[in-house]
């Protein structure tokens, strides 16, 4: 029998979650199970409208991230891992707390409720405020000896609109330093990986992640870490930089930490591969 009560939150994957990161969402929903944070996936959910949508037309963008809201029960935080997901979700609740009639409307259109009020949270929040001694005593693989760049992006600035939300920054290596790994300071933690300009403009993203790669070796650091989908994939596909240090997804580093064992199917998804370092540092066989 578990020592802990379940906690329960709804989830919102995002499309990078479900494609291109699902190791990421596969190795924290196993994390969340052991810490029994119940993460229960909104029915039917579309893309947040943060990217092309957004680009295209903000009414369609903004109709598609309140239809995402009108999905989550109240009662609940509605958890998100992307970055980008986090602050469109939010930022939709905002335009809608700001406009009545807008608000009105799109609850007309989805046949649903927008709660205005409805909390929506980071998952490194949900761990901070929720699972702090769930995380000191569920520690099965300790991470000593793993010196890691926590690499945030540029998406942890918020624009104006959202800059009384609450943020997670810094919470990586503050979870991650319980475990035992220890964040190495001196490289770019913020500096922007080129974004979606990746797919456009591969040309001006390599140059950027280069930078932010060559600062994590110059710092003697074995790896980093993010939070963010598609700085992890854009630090992997672009970077052609003399040494490549594996890039981890936070959620990866969590659930191994935590015990999990089935961390082949997430680390043979990547480019670099993470398992000789980890190897070496005796923390998987």
């Amino acid at each position: 029998m578990s020592a802990h009560q379940q906690l329960d939150f709804s989830y919102f994957p995002g499309c990078s979650m479900a494609t291109t990161a699902a190791e990421s969402n596969t190795s924290m929903m196993k994390a969340a199970k052991i810490l029994d944070l119940n993460l229960i996936e909104l029915e039917d959910w579309n893309c947040c409208g943060s990217s092309s949508a957004q680009t295209l037309c903000k009414n369609l963008s903004l109709g598609m991230a309140a239809r995402n809201l009108s999905l989550a029960p109240p009662g609940r935080p509605l958890v998100a891992m992307c970055p980008r997901c986090l602050h469109y979700l939010r930022h939709a609740q905002a335009c809608l707390r700001k406009d009545p009639e807008i608000h009105r409307d799109l609850e007309e259109r989805w046949g649903r409720p927008i709660p205005l009020d409805l909390e929506i949270i980071h998952f490194l929040e949900v761990l901070v405020r929720y699972a702090p001694d769930r995380l000191k005593k569920s520690v099965k693989r300790g991470l000593k000896g793993l010196k890691f760049v926590p690499y945030y992006g540029c998406t942890v600035f918020r624009p104006p609109d959202l800059g009384q939300e609450k943020c997670y920054e810094g919470e990586m290596e503050n979870i991650l330093r319980v475990l035992g790994a220890e964040p190495i300071v001196g490289a770019y933690t913020h500096r922007c990986c080129g974004s979606f300009l990746s797919a456009t403009d591969p040309e001006l993203v390599t140059p950027l992640v280069n930078e932010i790669v060559d600062s994590a070796v110059l710092a003697e650091a074995h790896c980093l870490v993010t939070a963010c989908a598609m700085c992890q994939l854009n630090l992997e596909i672009r970077c052609n930089s003399l040494v490549r240090l594996p890039v981890f997804h936070f959620s990866e580093v969590l659930a191994l930490a935590l015990g999990a064992e089935d961390y082949e199917g997430w680390f043979i998804r990547h480019l670099v591969d993470p398992r000789p370092l980890l190897q070496k540092l005796a923390l998987v066989a």
